[in-house]
């Protein structure tokens, strides 16, 4: 399934569909207090890139946000809001939209990618582990949370 990864606004029906869609899910999975979802205001919010991936009739399949790295002068940022459509799972989308995150944040100069989901989410911590992420301890907002497993990506450093 080929697709377009883009940075765009959350304000639009087919990302803000996605959203409601991801926290549908994690409400189905983990209590309240325990889902860290952003919303559309934090997404728009200066230090938050929203990665939007589009099939080639440019229908919104997957989406995913980075907060802080280079525009706040840290050199690491947080994978937030990963999530494909239902229909579009299987087909490597979420493959695409984080290779293409990844790309774009060390160009930026982020140097490590962090993010945390839940222990129920068996795709996902799958899907980070294939995609080269470790498990690391809780962090932030996250330490002391039952329902919170994080991990970490080193992202390769400017070609020398």
């Amino acid at each position: 399934m080929p697709t377009t990864i883009t940075i765009e606004s959350p304000r639009q029906p087919e990302v803000t569909e996605l959203l409601r869609l991801s926290d549908d899910y994690a409400q189905s999975l983990y209590p309240p207090e325990s889902n860290f979802m952003l919303g559309v205001d934090e997404l728009e919010q200066p230090g938050v890139a929203v990665y939007v991936a589009r099939d080639a009739k440019a229908k919104a399949l997957g989406i995913a946000a980075l907060v802080g790295g280079a525009v706040t002068g840290a050199d690491a940022a947080e994978l937030k809001r990963m999530f494909v459509h239902p229909d579009a799972r299987g087909h490597g989308v979420a493959g695409h939209l984080l290779a293409g995150i990844e790309t774009d944040a060390a160009a930026h100069g982020i140097r490590e990618i962090v993010l945390e989901t839940g222990p129920e989410s068996h795709a996902a911590l799958s899907f980070y582990r294939g995609a080269g992420y470790r498990e690391v301890p809780l962090f932030g907002q996250y330490v002391g949370e039952a329902f919170s497993v994080c991990f970490a990506k080193t992202l390769p450093g400017p070609a020398q």
